[in-house]
């Protein structure tokens, strides 16, 4: 294999044992196999197996895949989509808030994300943005509007470290970003996305605040957040992306030439 496009299509299908064929053109990107669980109970779906590294369903029109944790594999499953070319990806993932005001159980809907990563920068020189769609980040809106749900927006900072809760330098420094909310995958699905010509959008779940201590997420509060949010939280993301299919609003994603 000498292209991009004949690794990718092979890898593709490599790491979530489905054919090019049957992915959608729109696709809902996760961390946690719980929320794969969700979706296929909504759709009214078989439960998918555990048989490859990425997880993935259909349903409703959609592909759902986990595609792991961390800015790396959030760098993988964005190269290897552009083998399918979808008109839309939208990541349901969780976050930790930085200010006092997000609380647990809250929804972010990040305008931009701060690459503290890394990865992107093999993609991009550090100056570039990282943003997402701005139509699928409407369509999000539209539904949690819909739904009487309010949420917040912001910036979310992305950083490849995931354990810094001790580390009261490191939480100054989030607090000097000014950014809503921390997590480990949005900056890089966003630049990578752009990279690839696919546009990407996110909803995040507030699952713990941890610059304080009694905030941190521990087994029993990540339980609470699963078993009283995470339904609705897929709920969003498949009506979100449904608003996309159905509705009369073309995405187009702006492509660069470095």
């Amino acid at each position: 294999m000498k292209t991009k496009e004949e690794i990718t299509g092979n890898w593709l299908v490599r790491y979530t044992g489905q054919a090019l064929e049957d992915f959608s053109p729109y696709i809902l990107l996760t961390n946690f196999n719980n929320y794969v669980d969700l979706f296929c109970d909504y759709c009214g779906v078989p439960r998918a197996g555990y048989n490859h590294g990425m997880r993935v369903a259909n349903g409703a029109g959609i592909t759902m895949i986990n595609f792991g944790m961390g800015s790396p594999n959030a760098a993988l499953i964005m190269d290897l989509l552009s083998s399918v070319k979808p008109n839309a990806c939208l990541f349901l993932g969780k976050c930790g808030s930085i200010n006092d005001k997000a609380k647990v159980g809250d929804f972010i809907l990040p305008l931009a994300a701060i690459r503290g990563e890394g990865t992107s920068n093999d993609y991009f020189p550090p100056e570039v943005p990282s943003l997402p769609g701005f139509i699928l980040e409407r369509a999000v809106s539209g539904v949690l509007r819909d739904a009487q749900t309010d949420y917040w927006t912001g910036s979310v900072y992305t950083t490849n470290r995931r354990v810094w809760e001790h580390d009261d330098k490191f939480k100054a420094y989030l607090r000097s970003t000014r950014a809503s909310a921390v997590d480990m995958e949005c900056a890089t699905l966003f630049s990578v996305g752009f990279y690839n010509h696919i546009p990407v959008g996110a909803l995040l779940l507030v699952s713990d605040n941890p610059m304080v201590p009694e905030g941190v997420k521990t087994k029993d509060s990540d339980d609470h957040v699963t078993k009283n949010y995470a339904s609705f939280h897929v709920e969003m993301g498949v009506k979100s992306l449904q608003k996309i299919i159905y509705g009369s609003n073309t995405l187009k994603h702006l492509k660069i030439d470095l």
